[in-house]
């Protein structure tokens, strides 16, 4: 279901090919970069066999990736100009690096999501270790802190866009998480936070 990231960016660069700049061709690495791992390396490391999806869940979000791709490169593609000053520029810079570090936290956190049943066996368990000590959802965390770095690397108003979706999916998500931890688990650390550590 998110495999329109891929190859409609892709389809974006053939179509927009010879206008496209350095600038852009690092957007495009940057974007490819977690999409590939996103839609072809997880799944794969995941090894989701027995839960179930609905198939109006997997129509919304095909759906959306196909149009958020389609905004987030003809945006970089057509309506915005960058140089190549722009790599040496404050906000690329700082958007690169917090982008990163989101998707460290992103794929460490799912790393210890993944090792939980082969240290504890089957079912259900509560995951310890890195930021999982002070938030019930860092993999949601992770994948926030990307895309406040791609807004801030693009500087336009679809990575923006972008950012404000990624919070309104995945806030409530990380919320009915925490929820569900503490409803299953009496022994649930009463101190661990939603998403955000020491804060909410």
């Amino acid at each position: 279901m998110e495999t329109p990231t891929i190859y409609l960016m892709i389809f974006f660069i053939f179509f927009f090919i010879d206008s496209l700049l350095l600038v852009q061709w690092v957007f495009i690495g940057v974007w490819l970069l977690h999409y590939i791992h996103r839609s072809l390396v997880w799944p794969i490391r995941a090894r989701i066999k027995q839960k179930k999806m609905s198939l109006v869940v997997v129509a919304l979000a095909f759906i959306f990736n196909t149009v958020n791709v389609s905004i987030q490169a003809v945006w970089i593609f057509k309506f915005s100009s960058y140089e190549t000053s722009w790599l040496y520029s404050f906000p690329f810079i700082i958007g690169l690096l917090i982008f990163l570090v989101g998707m460290y936290i992103n794929i460490r956190s799912d790393n210890i999501l993944f090792n939980l049943r082969k240290q504890n066996g089957p079912g259900y368990h509560i995951p310890e270790g890195f930021l999982f000590n002070k938030v019930s959802s860092p993999n949601y965390l992770g994948e926030c802190i990307e895309w406040l770095g791609w807004a801030i690397m693009t500087w336009n108003l679809a990575g923006l866009m972008f950012l404000v979706w990624t919070i309104a999916n995945l806030l409530p998500r990380a919320i009915a998480n925490h929820k569900w931890y503490k409803n299953n688990f009496d022994s649930y650390p009463n101190d661990r936070k939603v998403i955000i550590p020491n804060f909410y």
